[in-house]
């Protein structure tokens, strides 16, 4: 397949985003072989974290939020004996503990982190702060005061314990969850210090371990006549937990017009907050429904 004009490649890149990337330089990557000057990511991945990062491209970024709000599966090895400036191996050393965790210690605090739970994100993490991302000003030196906050941890389950100083989880979680988090306040519930040594993300909403790309496949595909565009996930699998609906070509031009469609029948929903809309199998809108009527949120408008 032939590499598209720039500016004409639509669809998300599902990357297996390699150890010490960052998120920006991933999409970056994305935009250079893709030949698009629109992407943008569907989540932030620490640098020091692996596994998936969605990315979308052209028409594809429209749909960002829909997979931004879906849960998450993280697998990631902890650390005990040591608490970090950052949770994580890229910090200094805050707080220090002699005491080790059997597992039969940490299984038995496990179900406290589960269900929706109060937890105070990282100083170094993306949330603003008057306006000022929280890493930013934790790396000039300030005091960062970040408030606890409810996330909802639907599963945490101990995988291993390789040896006395680690422990190996997996965590499925919803939007805003902190795992370098958990596994602070994991330590400090253990009576030990802890912090996240290895992190790798294997699900994303719709986006399972099976979609995912590696940057050297990419690159590969691409030198191979354009080929990188068959590894593109189509822009609709990111609307796949949302309810689908067909329409006719004549209410497909109603909505590109900007106008609501009556919807009929018996089994026409009568309310829905968002709604994957499709005319000969093809996406073209987002829309929401009203009182029985289909009114246009985003439309979707691939060359």
């Amino acid at each position: 397949m032939a590499r598209k004009k720039k500016g004409t490649v639509h669809g998300w890149v599902v990357l297996d985003k390699p150890y010490g990337m960052t998120s920006t330089q991933a999409v970056g990557a994305m935009k250079r072989i893709f030949g698009t000057p629109k992407a943008g990511h569907a989540g932030t991945l620490d640098p020091l974290a692996s596994g998936m990062l969605p990315i979308a491209l052209g028409e594809a970024t429209k749909t960002v939020p829909y997979v931004m709000d879906g849960d998450k599966l993280y697998r990631f090895t902890v650390r005990w004996g040591a608490e970090t400036s950052t949770d994580d191996a890229e910090g200094e050393v805050v707080r220090a503990s002699d005491h080790r965790p059997a597992a039969e210690e940490i299984d038995a605090v496990l179900d406290e982190f589960e269900g929706e739970i109060l937890q105070t994100p990282p100083a170094f993490s993306a949330i603003k702060v008057d306006g000022n991302r929280a890493y930013d000003l934790a790396r000039a030196g300030e005091t960062v005061e970040l408030e606890a906050r409810p996330v909802t941890v639907h599963r945490l389950d101990l995988i291993d314990c390789p040896d006395a100083d680690t422990a190996v989880f997996e965590a499925e979680c919803g939007k805003g969850t902190y795992v370098r988090a958990i596994a602070r306040d994991m330590g400090r519930k253990l009576g030990t210090a802890g912090h996240v040594v290895e992190l790798r993300r294997l699900v994303v909403g719709p986006f399972g371990e099976e979609d995912m790309v590696t940057l050297d496949a990419l690159q590969a595909a691409l030198e191979a006549d354009g080929e990188a565009l068959a590894l593109l996930t189509p822009i609709e699998a990111a609307l796949a937990d949302l309810p689908q609906l067909d329409v006719t070509s004549d209410q497909a031009i109603r909505l590109r017009n900007g106008n609501p469609v009556l919807l009929r029948g018996r089994d026409a929903p009568v309310e829905e907050e968002a709604v994957g809309v499709f005319e000969r199998g093809r996406l073209i809108a987002i829309a929401k429904v009203e009182h029985g009527e289909l009114k246009p949120v985003r439309l979707i408008l691939p060359d």
